[in-house]
């Protein structure tokens, strides 16, 4: 499932051709992907402009005129494509802005069409339809399900040795599953977990409390998780993202970070650190695989 990178670089890569652009058709070829679509979805949206488009956590949010927000979700298989409008697989796409292709999967998963005016079109397309489209009040949206009790983004400054340091001090699970809680900090997956877990040379075994001391600040192993985390997810996105499985940009490209792992999905090969003798291991934690050298995270 697409992470934080990946969600942003999406987000990053349709900002352009969405933000200032007045929808003039909304085609929904199907009733629901994960969830029904909201009541009225095509009529709603259909001559409203998108003024905004930003990233929440794993979400894509597009702010519509009149004071609506678009919270879109792309699940394990969603991806958007970009082109010319013309509907036709393979043809030629027209300007629009500085980043469009036309790299659409198969036509029948292509649920949502977004027609834009002027020229061109955003398209849906999700095998699985594990992703959802919602429509909800922007001026309420902090207080919805879905948001109301996600942390801080963990490249804000919000996002702090103290106050991991905080949310650790009375926990009782391990490293591993308490940056993967949306509650703590938000957008956080499963590879980058692991990443940065091996990056500030902590084991995920090692119980959450160990980011704080006995009088709850922050010990040195949540100063290094956080900039671990930090540097982690910035060079993920400058690379694009990584590519497992179905994943794919808005322009059809590849990321590129999953070149750079150093313990995801490596496990029986020898850790990447110079000096360090120790082979990649692979255990579960919440029905999840992390992977992570036992000689060097302590």
């Amino acid at each position: 499932m697409p992470e934080l990178p990946e969600v942003e670089t999406v987000c990053r890569g349709l900002s352009p051709v969405l933000v200032g652009r007045r929808l003039t058709l909304v085609e929904s070829r199907r009733p629901d992907l994960r969830f029904p679509l909201p009541e009225r979805f095509s009529e709603r949206l259909m001559g409203r402009t998108i003024e905004r488009l930003s990233r929440r956590a794993k979400y894509l949010i597009a702010e519509i005129s009149g004071g609506d927000a678009l919270i879109m979700h792309l699940g394990m298989t969603g991806r958007f494509t970009i082109d010319s409008g013309s509907g036709k697989s393979g043809s030629g796409c027209a300007e629009l802005g500085s980043y469009v292709y036309n790299t659409a999967g198969d036509p029948k998963h292509d649920h949502v069409v977004f027609h834009l005016a002027g020229a061109g079109r955003v398209v849906y397309n999700d095998p699985r339809r594990f992703g959802f489209m919602l429509l909800e009040p922007l001026a309420s949206l902090n207080q919805h399900p879905m948001f109301a009790c996600l942390g801080p983004e963990p490249l804000d400054d919000a996002f702090s040795a103290r106050y991991l340091a905080c949310c650790a001090a009375s926990r009782k699970v391990n490293l591993k599953s308490f940056l993967m809680d949306q509650r703590v900090v938000a957008g956080l997956g499963n590879i980058y977990v692991s990443e940065a877990l091996y990056r500030a040379g902590l084991s995920p075994n090692r119980g959450a409390k160990i980011l704080a001391d006995k009088k709850g600040r922050p010990t040195a192993g949540a100063e290094a998780l956080v900039q671990s985390v930090r540097a982690v997810l910035t060079e993920a996105i400058k690379a694009g993202g990584s590519t497992l499985k179905d994943y794919r940009h808005a322009d059809g490209s590849e990321g590129q970070f999953q070149e750079q792992f150093k313990v995801y999905d490596r496990a029986g090969q020898r850790c990447a650190k110079s000096g360090c003798e120790g082979t990649v291991k692979r255990v579960v934690h919440t029905g999840r695989a992390t992977f992570y050298c036992p000689a060097c995270q302590k």
